[in-house]
């Protein structure tokens, strides 16, 4: 027996659209990058012609503001020094004057009189000694005045000299820009060259087949059209033509395909994950995808966006992942499962629960998840999307139930699975049982599966025969068209104490 464990998924998009609208994007980009690039270099001129003008109004401030100090101090300095010459001259003169007049009078009078005359002539000495004290002081405080002028003067020419370097910097700073400019034009000059190509490819391809499918032509004919294409794969398996998702992953490069998914425009999204979700499909790829984010990126899209056709894509994407073991972990430590329980509630579509149903239907598979994907609603978002009704949809419930019975059954036989079974306490018996004859093959087969997982378990027999489960294993191990399943049923039901005390009772033989 072999549980089928995989879900692949194939769309369609538009190149030429895709290019059409990338074109638009790159338009704007560049308009925006060129007006941003105008701003700069404006406001670089203005700050430039600001520090000039700022520096030559300082310059000139100090210049007259150093000259008039320097003239108003030597100014003052030589009216002092003439007022102190006249001052000197005049008592001078009136010192000899007094001198002489007491030279006319006697001894002690001339004496006594001259002492007191004398007395006012020191005084005005020692006031001109005070004068001239205050003179060089104000002197001094010029000196110190035209000192503190010339260090403003040096400091303005050091701001010159560092606006100059600030503007040798914003220079710099916009050759960067400039260069970053270049590449990212020339970057997206190869994006869009790329993207023409694959839309002419897929125009040519397309033309091909309708121009193919409308030919009326004999069957020799087209298996004659058919070899032609096929002969290259032939004659050189090497050099054989890669589809375009292909191509589109070697030549853009995984992370510029990832980035897409955050576009603003909706169907670039939506395009995007189509890549995406056929990138997945393809095992080799898978880890590259989850290394670079993809897992991530394709849950945050069932999370932020309300697109159904994204919800549908994205949800087939993270099926396609959810194939591998790790990748199933990584799903449900990230919120997968509840992510794609709110999918499935709010989706109309019946190919979005399909795709939904097959990603959870992947995850019953791991034996490691079995509680934590209960817990957290995964049995639950199942059953709910039964009410679909739709067969694909069935299908992939049906699938993640035997899934889910399979892992339950393994850890049955080696001890560490006790009681009855999730399924059975979640309600999923009465559903598989009522399904069980269904003229779906695919539903079938699986519902088959999982009755004799179930069944395998002693732990659930009673609840199977009290839903009428274990009718349906008679007529599975007499009836199913596989041979690997009547056995199965045949072996689990001769197996179980409890379906044969039934079986007895009910006078049913099962030989």
């Amino acid at each position: 027996m072999k549980v089928e464990n995989m879900v692949k998924l194939k769309e369609e998009f538009d190149y030429k659209s895709l290019s059409k609208r990338l074109e638009v994007q790159l338009d704007s980009l560049i308009e925006e990058n060129e007006r941003q690039q105008k701003a700069f270099v404006d406001e670089i001129e203005r700050i430039t012609v600001e520090a000039h003008n700022q520096i030559s109004e300082a310059e000139k401030r100090y210049a007259n503001a150093l000259e008039e100090e320097k003239q108003r101090y030597q100014n003052d300095y030589v009216e002092s020094i003439k007022k102190l010459e006249e001052n000197w001259s005049k008592n001078q003169k009136k010192l000899a004057a007094d001198r002489l007049a007491l030279g006319e009078k006697n001894g002690l009078e001339v004496t006594s009189n001259g002492n007191r005359s004398i007395a006012p002539a020191l005084e005005e000495v020692s006031e001109l000694k005070r004068m001239v004290q205050k003179e060089a002081q104000l002197k001094m405080a010029a000196e110190e005045e035209v000192n503190r002028l010339k260090l403003q003067l040096t400091e303005s020419k050091r701001v010159e000299v560092s606006g100059n370097s600030e503007i040798m910097r914003l220079h710099k700073m916009l050759e960067t820009e400039t260069q970053q400019k270049e590449k990212l034009e020339e970057e997206i000059a190869t994006l869009h060259t790329q993207l023409l190509q694959l839309s002419l490819t897929a125009d040519e391809t397309r033309q091909n087949l309708e121009r193919h499918g409308s030919q009326k032509t004999s069957g020799g004919a087209l298996d004659s059209f058919m070899s032609q294409l096929k002969l290259p794969q032939l004659q050189d398996p090497g050099n054989a033509e890669k589809p375009p998702v292909a191509k589109l992953f070697e030549q853009v490069g995984l992370q510029k395909i990832l980035s897409l998914l955050e576009a603003d425009d909706a169907d670039v999204r939506i395009h995007a994950v189509k890549v995406v979700a056929n990138l997945a499909a393809e095992e080799a790829n898978q880890q590259q995808i989850v290394e670079a984010g993809g897992l991530t990126s394709l849950l945050m899209l069932l999370r932020n966006t309300e697109d159904e056709t994204i919800h549908r894509v994205a949800a087939g994407a993270i099926a396609n992942l959810a194939m591998n073991e790790t990748n199933q972990e990584l799903i449900m430590a990230q919120g997968g499962i509840d992510l794609l329980s709110s999918t499935a509630a709010n989706a109309q579509d019946p190919q979005t629960l399909r795709m939904v149903a097959g990603a959870i239907a992947n995850l019953c598979g791991n034996d490691k998840l079995q509680t934590k994907l209960r817990s957290e609603g995964g049995i639950a978002a199942l059953l709910g999307m039964v009410r679909c009704g739709h067969p694909d949809v069935l299908a992939q419930v049906a699938r993640g139930i035997a899934n889910f019975a399979k892992c339950e059954s393994r850890a049955s036989t080696q001890g560490t699975k006790r009681g009855k079974s999730l399924l059975i306490e979640d309600g999923a018996l009465s559903w598989i049982v009522q399904n069980a004859k269904t003229e779906t093959t695919a539903i079938k087969r699986h519902i088959e599966l999982a009755l004799c997982h179930l069944a395998q378990h002693e732990g659930n027999a009673k609840e199977m025969v009290k839903e009428g489960a274990i009718w349906e294993l008679v007529r599975i191990s007499r009836e199913c068209s596989r041979e690997d399943i009547r056995s199965l049923a045949h072996r689990t039901l001769t197996s179980s104490p409890t379906f044969l005390t039934e079986l007895r009772r009910l006078r049913v033989d099962i030989r």
